[in-house]
């Protein structure tokens, strides 16, 4: 008989006779089976409690509730190019609240879950990853930058999950695959249309090149705007290069200067664009630069100010257009964000309402379905002109090129494609 250990009171420890048979070992058996019977029972309920779980997980397009409609958006709402994700957000917002307020969209409202980029390089990869496995939303809607949306496009298309860019122009971006669109024209179209206006319009012979090499949209921009420029009779009179996040352009703007041009095309962002401009007036470099829609931010003029006067930009809208439907969108927008809107706000707007259109022609949010409805879209009726959705699913539609006067961009132009 071993003895039996018991802590006495004080916490010392005796060794004590245990006791053989009688009521104390009766009533041990008895626990000792209680706890078998209750271990046994524990574990057959976490077994299903943790596959009910892993059943509810939501699934890639799923959509979750059967009363919303989860879309994904990515932004760079904060960062270097905030100015652009925020006012593409808002029209995305003025959208959604605006079909929800009609009932929604297949009787379902739409919840749109916004996640922020930051502007930074492999963010947009890893919110989209998240919107897609973890949110299940049916489709996402961004980015504005073609770098971020070369991102994401990928995760998308291995989803099966439909992605339309509103503003991302690099033709590269809808390359990705077929489940990837975009609202806006592309590159090549807005490389002629600059390229033309530079020769027809504006009478130039020379034109220097700057452009950002981290890119994606500089890169491709200068290359159809030079390929057009040449193919016009024009000459490409220097190139130079610089990354995004420069401050300093003096040595490529004085090799530039010294190559006597007629203009210099910047396909760039509003960030460094306003500086290049600053700093080319510095110099004494007084020709007028040439950009496309990467301009467009209310940012731009007060980085540049004065030295940006006469200067010129391709982008996709104009508040000034007088058509009933520009003039509807516009002051609903400025109701709503007390600012006006421009190309960036316009876009998101309509990439949520193409989106709808393609759901209520599909009569479902399955990914397949939405994916052949956007592509059969033709001759939309969009805020930034009739988009018709063409076999490579980019958008063929108007450009509009604007000039900065008096510190304000003014319209000049409507080019068809």
């Amino acid at each position: 008989m071993e003895p039996e250990t018991r802590l006495k009171p004080g916490g010392k420890f005796s060794s004590l006779p245990a006791r053989v048979g009688g009521a104390h070992t009766s009533q041990f058996k008895l626990l000792a089976n209680f706890m078998k019977i209750w271990h046994g029972y524990f574990l057959a309920a976490l077994a299903v409690a943790l596959f009910l779980t892993g059943c509810n997980k939501p699934s890639a397009g799923s959509g979750a509730s059967s009363d919303t409609i989860k879309v994904g958006e990515f932004a760079s709402l904060t960062g270097s190019e905030a100015t652009f994700g925020q006012s593409s957000h808002h029209g995305t917002q003025l959208a959604v609240d605006e079909l929800n307020a009609n009932g929604g969209v297949l009787g379902k409202k739409i919840q749109l879950l916004t996640e922020d980029n930051q502007s930074q390089a492999g963010q947009s990869a890893t919110v989209v990853r998240k919107l897609i496995s973890s949110d299940g939303v049916v489709a996402i809607l961004g980015e504005v930058a073609s770098s971020r949306s070369l991102e994401a496009a990928p995760i998308c298309q291995q989803n099966k999950i439909p992605m339309i860019s509103p503003s991302s122009t690099n033709p590269k971006v809808t390359e990705t695959g077929d489940y990837i669109f975009r609202v806006c024209f592309i590159d090549p179209f807005q490389g002629t249309v600059m390229a033309n206006f530079a020769r027809q319009t504006l009478k130039l012979q020379n034109v220097a090149v700057l452009t950002d090499v981290k890119s994606d949209y500089s890169v491709g921009l200068a290359k159809f705007f030079k390929l057009g420029f040449t193919a016009a009779g024009g000459k490409i009179a220097a190139e130079q290069n610089y990354s995004g996040g420069d401050k300093d352009f003096n040595a490529q703007l004085t090799s530039i200067k010294a190559a006597n041009p007629d203009a210099i095309f910047v396909p760039g962002y509003y960030t460094e664009v306003g500086l290049i401009g600053l700093q080319s007036k510095q110099l004494g470099l007084n020709v007028p630069m040439l950009g496309g829609d990467g301009w467009e931010s209310t940012s731009l003029v007060p980085i540049g100010g004065a030295a940006l006067e006469g200067d010129y930009f391709s982008t996709h809208f104009s508040p000034q257009d007088t058509s009933p439907v520009v003039q509807g969108f516009a002051k609903k927008f400025l109701d709503k964000f007390h600012e006006s809107s421009d190309a960036m706000s316009a876009l998101g707007y309509d990439s949520v309402m193409i989106l709808a259109d393609a759901i209520k022609k599909a009569g479902t949010t399955d990914g397949a379905k939405v994916r052949d409805a956007l592509a059969a879209e033709k001759d939309f009726h969009g805020v930034t002109g009739n988009i018709t959705i063409d076999a490579s699913r980019n958008a063929s539609k108007p450009a509009v090129i604007l000039a900065i006067t008096n510190g304000v961009f003014q319209y000049v132009q409507t080019v068809a494609p």
